[in-house]
C-alpha cells in the first residue's frame, strides 16, 4: 500500500476555501494543509484550523506567496505600481531572473514563515509557493535560505513528477524548473517530497475522478498530490481566479468515489 500525501493550498485564501478544506481535515479525506499567510483574516483562520481534529495525522505547511494581488508583509521582490506582489508571469525565466531582488525574497519569506509561526505557535510542517514561485530561478536560493535559517525542519515542495509519468504542458514545465529546485535544496540540507502531482488545466471541464485517478499513476510512497477544494464566496472572486473548479473538487474528496480511487490504486494518506 503506498503511503501519499495529499495536500490542500491555499487554505486562509478567502472564507469559503478555509471552510471546505476543514471539512475535508474533519473527515480524514487530507493530511495535509498549506496556509497563507498574507491574508488579513490568517490568523482568526489558523485558529479554526488548529482547532480541527482529524481521524489521519494531518501536516500544516506555509503556502509561501510572491504573486497575485496581495501586500507584502515585508518586502516586495519585483516593484510594482500598487504596491501589491506582481503576477506570476514576470517571474518567468529568463527576464523574471533579472527582475526579483532576492534580499526582499529572503526578508519576505522569512516575514510569512514568523507569522505562520506566531498564529500556531510552531515552525510550519513544510514550506511550498503559491502558483510554484518557490521553483522560479530567482527564486529558489533566498527561498530556501529562509527555510534554513526559520524552519530547518520543515521540507520544501519540489514539483517533478515521478519518473515515466506522462508530463505535458504546465507539469512539463514544473518538471524542468524542480530540478534545480531540488539541486539547491540538497545543498541546503533539505528535504523535499519525492515525487509530485496534481497539475492540470483549471479551465478544462474534464471529469476530476478521472483525472485524479491518472495523478496517482506512477506516483511513489511518499508521493504528493496537490488540490484545490473551496467554496466560492466574494472574497475569493475578488482574489483569485480559480472559482467554480475548486468546489468540484471538494464535491469529489468529499464523496465516496475518493476512497474508492485510492483503494483501486493500492493507495492511502501517509
Amino acid at each position: 500500500m503506498r503511503r501519499i500525501v495529499v495536500c490542500a493550498d491555499d487554505y486562509a485564501l478567502a472564507p469559503g476555501v478555509s471552510r471546505a478544506i476543514r471539512e475535508l481535515a474533519a473527515k480524514g479525506r487530507l493530511n495535509a494543509v498549506s496556509v497563507m499567510t498574507i491574508i488579513p483574516s490568517f490568523e482568526q483562520e489558523c485558529a479554526a484550523l488548529a482547532s480541527t481534529s482529524s481521524p489521519v495525522p494531518l501536516a500544516i505547511g506555509l503556502h509561501a506567496t510572491l504573486s497575485g494581488p496581495f501586500k507584502p508583509l515585508a518586502a516586495l521582490p519585483i516593484k510594482t505600481r500598487s504596491g501589491n506582489f506582481p503576477p506570476i508571469s514576470r517571474y518567468l525565466p529568463p527576464l523574471g531572473f533579472l527582475r526579483i531582488d532576492r534580499k526582499a525574497v529572503k526578508a519576505e519569506i522569512a516575514a510569512q514563515i514568523a507569522a505562520f509561526q506566531k498564529a500556531f505557535g510552531r515552525a510550519p510542517d513544510f514550506v511550498d509557493g503559491h502558483q510554484h514561485v518557490q521553483l522560479m530561478p530567482g527564486v529558489r536560493a533566498p527561498f530556501m535560505a529562509a527555510v534554513a535559517e526559520r524552519a530547518p525542519k520543515a521540507w520544501v515542495r519540489q514539483c517533478g513528477a515521478a519518473r515515466g509519468a506522462a508530463r505535458r504542458g504546465k507539469a512539463r514545465l514544473l518538471q524542468l524548473l524542480s530540478r534545480g529546485f531540488r539541486k539547491e535544496a540538497r545543498r541546503r540540507g533539505l528535504a523535499c517530497n519525492p515525487a509530485f502531482s496534481g497539475a492540470y488545466n483549471f479551465s478544462s471541464a474534464e471529469d476530476f475522478g478521472a483525472l485524479f485517478a491518472r495523478f496517482l499513476d506512477g506516483l511513489p510512497d511518499g508521493g504528493l498530490v496537490m488540490c484545490h477544494p473551496g467554496f466560492v464566496d466574494a472574497e475569493l472572486a475578488a482574489r483569485d481566479p480559480l472559482t467554480d473548479r475548486r468546489e468540484t473538487e471538494y464535491a469529489f474528496f468529499a464523496g465516496d468515489a475518493f476512497p474508492a480511487t485510492l483503494a483501486r490504486a493500492g493507495a492511502s494518506l501517509a
